[in-house]
């Protein structure tokens, strides 16, 4: 009987080594990427776009390498633009460097006159685009679904949820949407077979393969996880013609020296970091020594990538999903199947789109499901990791109950959400806006506004442990309040809505009102003085008393009294508002408007609450007023500001 070995085969070390020195040689001697701003004020530059049109929250921007440095554009429209155009721009800098999608620029800069220059971007990034292009126009119109086989098939996830992008990320997911090697394999394959006779020859395809693989990178936007396939899968067809068989280890290091040597930055790159380490975690996971059959072998090979990039994504971003492994497990088949018949689908059989556009929602399902459960900070993670150490050392069918005994015990003692006070309310640090989580007690859960991001609030709503919610008030149209809300449909079950929003709407509040007609959510326009008795809270609605001009002023207006406490949820109430509110007392108050200098002083203080809480995030618009706090602390009250204390808690 032969023995194995509880490790992988050697591996092609010298190569390693050859590769991790360059790395390290490029991140110590690559300077600081950081720019210097360039003054404030009139800019008059050009240059060539090197990403596309975006649309942000707040507008459309691209980047654009100039003369002076790479410059964020603020575009007062979306402009029919693509990566790779020649722009002459004029208009205002903000003066401060930032970084955008990992790019640092010296400044933004707020553009009044645009014009395109002739000439056009290169051949393989033009076709390229044309690519990508024509993938998007053939998965339209755009569900759940087909936005994600975008992303599948060239990475694009613009018309995706956010709340879904940070789900995919959680659930330990979001690498299917980061195109790499099956995706670059796919693409020579199809293109092998459009070129037909062309593509008999082994040499004649591998030529076809190099010339289709930069427009690929272009189609994708030179990704870094596309970028490192791409070179990889170039040297394995260069090798084709001169007669040279690389092996795979031997591939992955050439394609990282070439990389950091062409581009010395990159190596601070998150997405080329986790791309590498992926890669080598697959590779050794291929060669793991195993008994088992194929679910075995996939299982390895999961884990291996898993395992190589957990340190990475504990650096960057805190913890790391914990069951990743099953759920790669389960989800891997059919993105492999939507991804190939997307690709068919796309390239002309349009009816292979809709059951390719059904497995990509299968695979979102499981990914809202996947991200609810545990993560893994540094220490549970460590203490994992020690565990699964024995559990290799020690083998045997007694040695790995223990370890999953362990597993489990770790798991149970160190993935518990944040605590709850019960009852009470939760302040949610959401950025700038509102999000009150209101609990009455045994599970029991209200929500008061949404904040401005689908993905915070998810995020909030598993950090708390919130899986229904009997309750949802919006208490006014704008978005800092609304447009968190939208993410909640299909994910978390909702009793009720409540709203009083008329006559006022946005396009934020239209949307949310569509879904919870779309998902049969029943919305009531809740009377003064009514009541609702969640556990042991009591929710009174306090206003609006009638219709106001102003959409603040509109703002629902709740007490939540408990069994030793109230808080005054104040929505965004301004003067006029406030003073036909002025009977109203609480303990403890929510302050009106992030802090903002459109309260009424003398309502402020006549609330007399002895704790503040100031719901705000980083913004351009002086909130809080220094003169709401100073007033606050003068009455003796203790205030609490979510941009520095982060959420909130108090118990009623």
């Amino acid at each position: 009987m032969t023995k194995h070995s509880a490790f992988p085969p050697t591996v092609s070390w010298p190569w390693l080594a050859v590769a991790a020195a360059v790395w390290i040689l490029a991140a110590v001697i690559v300077p600081d990427p950081v720019p210097d701003p360039i003054p404030a004020g009139r800019v008059e530059s050009g240059g060539v776009l090197i990403t596309d049109v975006i649309e942000g929250r707040y507008g459309h921007w691209a980047l654009v390498a100039t003369g002076e440095g790479t410059l964020l554009i603020d575009l007062a429209r979306d402009f029919d633009l693509a990566m790779g155009h020649r722009v002459v721009f004029e208009g205002s800098a903000d003066g401060e460097a930032g970084t955008a999608r990992g790019v640092h620029h010296r400044s933004r800069v707020k553009v009044r006159t645009l014009t395109l220059e002739p000439g056009g971007a290169a051949v393989p990034l033009r076709v390229g685009t044309a690519v990508r292009d024509h993938v998007m126009r053939n998965l339209e119109p755009f569900d759940d679904g087909r936005a994600l086989l975008a992303g599948f098939l060239i990475g694009d996830t613009s018309e995706l949820d956010r709340s879904d992008v940070e789900a995919m990320r959680l659930s330990g997911l979001s690498h299917f949407v980061a195109v790499s090697g099956s995706n670059v394999a796919l693409f020579l394959i199809l293109l092998a077979l459009a070129t037909g006779p062309l593509s008999m020859e082994p040499r004649r395809r591998a030529l076809i393969g190099l010339v289709g693989l930069p427009i690929y990178a272009a189609a994708t936007r030179f990704e870094p996880s596309v970028l490192r396939a791409s070179v990889m899968a170039g040297l394995a067809l260069v090798g084709r013609l001169v007669g040279v068989v690389f092996e795979a280890w031997q591939l992955l290091s050439l394609a990282v020296v070439a990389l950091v040597v062409s581009d010395p930055a990159i190596t601070g790159n998150v997405g080329f970091q986790l791309s590498v380490a992926a890669t080598a975690g697959v590779l050794v996971g291929a060669r793991w020594p195993t008994n088992g059959g194929k679910v075995h072998r996939a299982l390895a090979v999961t884990c291996g990538a898993q395992v190589s990039v957990a340190p990475l994504l504990l650096f960057h971003f805190g913890a790391i999903p914990l069951f990743s492994p099953l759920t790669n497990l389960v989800a891997s088949p059919l993105v492999a199947a939507s991804t190939v018949l997307g690709a068919v689908g796309v390239a002309g059989v349009g009816p292979v789109v809709d059951l390719s556009a059904h497995l990509a929602g299968a695979v979102l399902t499981i990914s809202r499901s996947a991200a609810t459960l545990p993560q893994l900070t540094v220490v549970p993670a460590i203490a994992l990791g020690l565990v699964g150490a024995v559990g290799l050392m020690w083998r045997g069918s007694r040695s790995w109950i223990a370890v999953g005994v362990s597993s489990l015990v770790v798991v149970l003692i160190f993935s518990s959400g944040s605590p709850l006070p019960d009852p009470g309310v939760v302040v949610l640090d959401v950025g700038q806006g509102d999000s009150i989580l209101v609990h009455g007690g045994g599970g029991r859960f209200a929500l008061v506004d949404g904040g401005p991001d689908p993905a915070v609030l998810l995020g909030k709503m598993r950090q708390y442990g919130v899986r229904s919610l009997e309750l949802v008030i919006l208490s006014h149209v704008h978005a800092d309040h609304v447009s968190g809300l939208t993410g909640l449909f299909g994910r978390i079950p909702i009793g009720e809505i409540w709203a009083a929003s008329q006559p006022h709407e946005t396009a934020s509040s239209r949307e949310f009102f569509t879904r919870a007609e779309q998902w049969g959510v029943p919305v009531h326009r809740p009377n003064v003085g009514e009541t609702r008795v969640l556990g042991t809270l009591a929710l009174r609605v306090d206003g609006p008393l009638r219709r106001y001009a102003s959409p603040n002023d509109q703002s629902i207006v709740l007490t939540v009294e408990g069994p030793r406490h109230s808080i005054l949820l104040s929505g965004d109430i301004e003067v006029i508002a406030q003073q036909e509110l002025s009977h109203l007392k609480a303990d403890i108050l929510k302050v009106p408007h992030q802090g903002a200098a459109t309260s009424d002083p003398d309502w402020l203080v006549s609330v007399g609450a002895r704790e503040a809480i100031v719901s705000v995030g980083p913004n351009q618009f002086g909130h809080p007023a220094p003169w709401v706090i100073d007033l606050f602390r003068s009455t003796g009250a203790v205030v609490f500001r979510t941009d520095l204390d982060g959420d909130v808690s108090v118990g009623l």
